[in-house]
């Protein structure tokens, strides 16, 4: 008799920790929720271009001892995971030649550019689960009516433990957090 192979969209009762999928021959991009494997879905144009944009320009105004990285695994807990669309990190501490999930202690700003299948998760359940974990800025990305990114930025506070909305950035993006930054957010979409 031939053993089954696992069915990876059936979580064992207790779920999947990040240690048994990963050591699973997925034919797909992934997130762990809550011992759940979810399918990351397909992004469209507009939205990898927008990340692609925000991800060169935090990484050109970037401070050591910081870096910034697209869809990167933050490891939340054994049984969630979550791969924002750009994150920077502070990479004091971490083995870059070993490390496949970047601990969430060493994240200091998580993006999330929404698409139309991941609303809820962008707006909702990840920026608790990021806050819930400490990391200090979010910046959720929407696309305007006329097409340009709109950014909201967010800073957690330390008493409550939730993101306030620090800002709504259409046009130009200034910020002095994680470190002082300015994007032209007409020119990261070319319409």
């Amino acid at each position: 008799m031939t053993a089954m192979p696992i069915d990876w969209m059936y979580p064992p009762s207790q779920g999947w920790t990040y240690e048994q999928v990963r050591e699973l021959d997925l034919p797909v991009d992934w997130e762990l929720v809550d011992g759940a494997v979810v399918v990351r879905g397909m992004t469209k144009w507009w939205h990898d271009q927008v990340r692609d944009e925000l991800y060169s320009a935090l990484r050109g105004a970037k401070v050591t001892p910081h870096v910034a990285n697209v869809e990167r695994c933050v490891l939340l807990d054994e049984y969630n995971t979550a791969k924002p669309d750009v994150v920077v990190i502070d990479k004091t501490g971490l083995d870059f030649f070993e490390l496949e999930c970047i601990p969430p202690e060493s994240v200091v700003l998580a993006v999330e550019v929404v698409s139309p299948g991941s609303q809820v998760a962008d707006r909702f359940r990840k920026p608790g689960q990021y806050a819930d974990k400490g990391i200090p800025y979010y910046w959720r990305v929407e696309r305007g009516l006329d097409d340009l990114p709109i950014v909201h930025e967010f800073h957690r506070d330390e008493e409550k433990g939730v993101y306030l909305p620090v800002a709504q950035h259409e046009g130009v993006l200034r910020t002095s957090v994680p470190y002082p930054v300015e994007i032209d957010l007409a020119a990261v979409v070319e319409l």
